[in-house]
């Protein structure tokens, strides 16, 4: 409650009449608490600072930096950027050296994990070239040309009769775009493996062709332990002072060699300072704070609530299988991290939803925004009834949501047993038609892989025996009593009791029998007495008809989505910068300290920190404080005092782990790791005050690779910008 009040000191008067007078003044306090968020008002960034480089604000630059980049600069700085896998990265090297976060790397350290090994444990250096280890299935991307195809999409979509016509004529052009950048950047280089994607900012508003240079010769050059990469673990996750060692190295080849690029970020030499300017340079994933306050309510009441709630229930089945079979730490551990970092990212948000200053921002951002539409002529015959209408969708997907989930077999929460029934089913119907009429995926040698994906490569009884207990107990709290299949799934017992009889009468744990159903007669699976099977060809019909009429809404509110879009790009132009879409951004920002806990947090923090984090947990029985071996007596020429972490008003989200922190002259002064607390309501609003990025310092790399890891030769070449 201290820090509701802290971050609301306006509200503290009426509510401590609240609290010392009773519920009954409450009738009489509450007006006066309404009329105070009558009078909130929107920030100038209350949209973010992740400028596209296709409209860098440069004047705003020029204005609040006094610093204008030329377009050499965004080039360099945009050639220099990559993108991972689901996080950001940059060349360091002329030698296609690549920097990103250790936590983007695991899968990699999983996959060149050797027998006998343990890289998340040991930590990884390659001492020469010949010992850095190729990482199967594995890229980064290069963004090479941006162009705007803005008309050739709009056009198509207003050649729509119907709501769902129009979408479907944009997501056609789209593909067709694509298509023709792919063939036209492949002729011109046909060495080159290409990537084209379509964009979409200000959720139509604008569109644009983004065409990549895809690298797939990527090996593993550094990582630490994981201990010391998330040091702190899940407590100091999304909190600030932070001491962690966050980072990994790649090298792209090319032909067998180091790639030579002549774009790529070198090492500051003298790092930040408080009040220095720094460029956030990478790809966040995604931000909803062009949405109404209708679509935001509905994240807010709907959509979060369910996702936090099977999150939290995924946390604790995997942290205690983990707990209970330790040996399988190694195995499990990255999934845990993945579901308890989105655990936290999703409380934060749905924090900031529920906080009625922040909303009060939103809503009146909206008033403005419709007012300037209601108020020009051209703008309202366009789009006054907008708001309306996707206010109206989101009642119809609140009634919908709840069942449409239950029927959900695939994605995380949903037992591998239904996933498994609900293929086969389909496999199933595809193969009763005509070959002309079935889906790509069951048709020729595309028939064999889809075939082969239905059975996993393993399955874990005892987690999949968890996540069903919870599945179910989800549907039976949408189904009630009312749905015969169902009910005749549970057959009137307890849960557990059920789950145990439903795991003895299965077959869809024998892979030999599910290959037998896959090689015979597809009605032998429609037919079949498997208990999750006849689930689900029993409730097949009502579960499409949830999903189509989801789809139809969903479609229509895309559609009015869109032309909000266009409304938010007429009225502010590009003064305002577009949702994240995991696309190349640069979001500008400060070093800066910031008020919590009634204390200020430092700009900057040292190995000191580190340390006297690790011996003042060291009498627990908590891990996540603990130091590997090798750092519990480091040598005489380490040197404490290096500057490890430090935090900016940069406007980051997920997606941007592992992007640069680059100063005026694109030297590289920081790498990107987190965010802190404050900045999980970044989802839908920026709020500079106390919303800070995290990210480790190059001081801090340099000094612990030098004097920690004696990785002289990784040293140098960050030194010099190659290999020396």
């Amino acid at each position: 409650m201290f820090k509701y009040f802290k971050n609301h000191l306006i509200l503290f008067p009426f509510l401590v009449i609240l609290f010392l007078t009773g519920c009954s003044t409450y009738q009489v306090t509450k007006p006066d608490y309404l009329a105070y968020l009558d009078t909130v008002t929107a920030g100038q960034f209350d949209n973010g600072k992740m400028w596209t480089f296709d409209y860098p604000p440069i004047d705003y630059f020029k204005k609040t930096y006094n610093f204008t980049p030329t377009s050499d600069w965004f080039e360099r700085a945009r050639l220099s950027a990559l993108r991972l896998p689901g996080c950001s990265a940059s060349f360091v090297s002329e030698d296609g050296l690549v920097m990103t976060n250790h936590h983007c790397a695991r899968g990699a350290l999983d996959a060149v994990n050797r027998e006998g090994e343990n890289l998340p444990e040991t930590g990884f250096y390659a001492a020469t070239l010949e010992e850095e280890r190729k990482i199967p299935n594995h890229y980064v991307d290069q963004l090479i040309h941006i162009e705007d195809v803005t008309d050739e999409v709009q056009k198509a979509f207003e050649e729509g009769k119907t709501d769902e016509e129009r979408v479907a004529n944009r997501d056609r052009k789209i593909r067709e775009i694509q298509q023709r950048y792919y063939e036209s950047f492949k002729r011109l280089n046909p060495d080159d493996s290409i990537v084209v994607s379509v964009v979409t900012f200000y959720n139509g508003g604008k569109y644009s062709a983004y065409v990549y240079k895809r690298y797939t010769d990527v090996r593993l050059v550094y990582a630490p332990e994981t201990s010391v990469a998330y040091f702190g673990g899940d407590p100091d996750n999304f909190t600030y002072p932070r001491y962690d060692l966050d980072v990994a190295f790649f090298r792209v080849y090319k032909n067998g060699k180091p790639l030579k690029t002549n774009y790529y970020f070198p090492f500051s030499k003298t790092g930040v300072k408080e009040g220095d300017v720094v460029f956030v340079i990478g790809n966040p994933g995604r931000t909803n704070r062009l949405l109404t306050v209708a679509q935001l309510e509905f994240f807010r009441d709907v959509s979060y609530p369910y996702t936090l709630s099977m999150l939290d229930n995924l946390v604790k089945i995997y942290s205690d299988f983990i707990v209970k079979h330790p040996d399988k730490k190694l195995k499990y551990q990255t999934r845990l991290f993945s579901f308890s970092n989105s655990q936290k990212a999703y409380t934060g948000r749905l924090a900031g939803l529920r906080d009625p200053y922040l909303m009060a921002r939103k809503r009146d951002f909206e008033k403005k925004f419709k007012n300037a539409v209601l108020n020009n002529p051209q703008l309202k015959a366009k789009y006054s009834d907008l708001w309306s209408e996707i206010a109206k969708y989101q009642v119809e997907k609140r009634k919908l949501f709840p069942e449409l989930q239950a029927y959900n077999f695939v994605g995380p929460a949903r037992s591998v047993y239904f996933r498994i029934a609900n293929d086969l089913v389909e496999y199933a119907e595809q193969m009763k038609l005509p070959e002309e009429k079935r889906a790509e995926s069951y048709k020729g040698e595309r028939l064999k892989t889809t075939k082969a994906r239905i059975f996993p490569q393993e399955i874990e009884p005892e987690l999949e025996k968890a996540i069903l207990v919870y599945q179910l107990s989800y549907m039976k709290s949408v189904f009630g009593d009312r749905n015969q299949a169902f009910n005749e799934l549970l057959k009137g017992q307890s849960l557990e009791t059920a789950v145990d009889n439903l795991l003895s009468a299965t077959i869809l744990a024998d892979k030999e029998k599910v290959t037998a159903l896959l090689e015979g007669n597809p009605d032998d699976i429609l037919k079949s007495n498997d208990p999750f099977i006849s689930f689900v060809v029993k409730t097949r019909k009502q579960a499409q008809e949830i999903r189509d009429k989801y789809n139809s809404i969903s479609s229509k509110e895309s559609a009015k989505l869109q032309l909000l879009g266009r409304a938010i790009f007429d009225v502010y132009g590009t003064t305002i910068p577009p949702d994240a879409t995991f696309t190349l951004r640069i979001a500008d920002g400060v070093v800066k300290s910031y008020e919590y806990n009634g204390t200020i947090a430092p700009p900057v923090t040292t190995f000191y920190g580190l340390y006297d984090r690790h011996y003042s947990f060291n009498s627990t029985e908590r891990t996540d404080w603990q130091l590997p071996e090798r750092w519990k007596n480091p040598p005489s020429t380490f040197d404490l005092s290096t500057p490890l972490n430090f935090v900016a008003t940069n406007d980051i989200i997920g997606g941007n782990s592992g992007s640069p922190v680059v100063n005026k002259d694109l030297e590289v002064v920081g790498l990107i790791f987190d965010g802190n607390i404050e900045s999980l309501p970044g989802d839908f609003i920026y709020v500079d005050e106390k919303n800070r990025a995290v990210a480790v310092d190059v001081r801090g790399i340099i000094e612990a690779l030098k004097h920690i890891y004696n990785a002289d030769r990784l040293v140098d070449e960050l030194q010099y910008g190659r290999i020396k």
